[in-house]
């Protein structure tokens, strides 16, 4: 499976900008690719304070997506701040090409950024099945939470995608391996680059392999992508030739 992971500049709270360009970067790569993944609230920015910014849960960005993927016969995957009955979510939509829609609302809301003051936090993991390759969904701070992300054998490859600022993006490159090697897995981690009104970001975005390797990546500091190809016979191989997830611990979440 072919995978692109953009890294790109969000303009602040504007959608239709946002969703134009996305448009234009997707439409340049080749036909082929099976899965675009865009950053964390790719069509505002990351707005802690969603009022008057977040869209609505038939908006006009998951129209495009929807359209988009019909029209590549791929995947779209990215998260959008959402109101929805009065609350706001951080929901990462990952949309199928024939207009099947999946979505995960973020589990660990950011505390330190004033999300949780705003946000309804989601309780539900989700994994959804594409083209034969299992992905759990994960926004960024959840890459924090080793528990939420644990592999109990249900997924093949973990999105995590992200606004994940500058100071710590040694921490995100860090996680990002230890979860690939821990999960026996592929990581896909997208993260944005750029300025907002409250954080400046330099990306990050790589694909890793179930080794720890970095299959692919993104210059820090600059728009681009990384190409990434899932390869499910290797690492069903690997998986059976160093079953760790056998000998993991086992446990309940509360």
């Amino acid at each position: 499976m072919k995978v692109i992971l953009l890294q790109t500049d969000i303009c602040w709270a504007d959608p239709a900008a946002n969703v134009a360009y996305m448009d234009k970067l997707i439409s340049a790569h080749a036909q082929d690719t099976d899965l675009f993944v865009l950053p964390e609230m790719f069509s505002t920015g990351f707005c802690t304070s969603p009022e008057g910014i977040a869209e609505s849960s038939d908006s006009a960005t998951l129209q495009w997506m929807k359209q988009k993927a019909a029209e590549r016969n791929c995947a779209i995957a990215g998260s959008v701040s959402v109101e929805e009955n009065g609350k706001f979510y951080n929901r990462f939509y990952f949309v199928h090409p024939d207009g099947n829609v999946q979505w995960y609302n973020k589990k660990h809301l950011f505390t330190y950024g004033g999300e949780d003051k705003h946000y309804t936090a989601g309780q539900e993991r989700v994994v959804v099945n594409f083209r034969g390759v299992r992905f759990l969904l994960e926004v960024c701070y959840d890459l924090r939470f080793p528990v939420w992300s644990r592999n109990r054998g249900d997924y093949d490859a973990a999105i995590y995608v992200a606004s994940w600022p500058s100071p710590r993006v040694e921490a995100w490159k860090a996680l990002l391996r230890a979860r690939a090697i821990e999960n026996q897995c592929y990581v896909l981690g997208v993260n944005r680059v750029g300025k907002d009104p409250y954080c400046e970001y330099s990306g990050g975005t790589a694909g890793i392999d179930p080794y720890g390797r970095t299959l692919s990546a993104c210059t820090d500091g600059e728009e681009g992508f990384a190409e990434v190809v899932i390869d499910m016979e290797e690492l069903q191989s690997f998986r059976k030739k160093f079953p760790v997830l056998n000998d993991a611990d086992s446990f309940t979440l509360n």
